[in-house]
């Protein structure tokens, strides 16, 4: 039982994470259709860049903590990236480079959601699993 509420936990957190994204991508085409100023979009973008990032990290960790070392393992290059994007300091966007780099950003973004969708999709797989296993007990 405990383990369905792990993997409940963790299918909401990557939910959590995918939404931030989707937020961002929403902010990117609607800077690119011109509804937003490049400011509005980029202070948007930057407010929720590190709150992705450390619930990411926090994923990782959850996984690590509670016995799922292959989702941790799954997680790894996911939190690799994050942390060198923030040491090299490029996690933030330039309000005056933001026109620039748009294509670079939206692609960025979208291999991060399709990377959390998989992730969405082993963990949903592990909740029906440990369902099925705890009603079989």
């Amino acid at each position: 039982m405990l383990d369905i509420f792990i993997w409940l936990i963790s299918f909401f957190i990557i939910i959590a994470i995918i939404v931030l994204l989707i937020y961002q991508l929403t902010c990117l085409a609607d800077l690119e259709l011109d509804y937003i100023n490049p400011y509005d979009s980029s202070s948007r973008i930057n407010k929720v860049v590190l709150p992705e990032f450390f619930v990411q990290g926090f994923l990782c960790l959850f996984y690590l903590v509670t016995g799922h070392w292959v989702m941790s393992l799954l997680c790894t290059p996911y939190l690799y990236y994050n942390v060198k994007v923030y040491m090299l300091k490029q996690h933030l966007v330039d309000v005056t480079e933001i026109f620039n780099s748009l294509n670079r950003e939206k692609n960025r973004r979208y291999y991060k959601l399709a990377y959390l969708v998989i992730l969405l999709f082993i963990s949903l797989f592990w909740i029906i699993f440990s369902a099925l296993e705890y009603e079989d007990d």
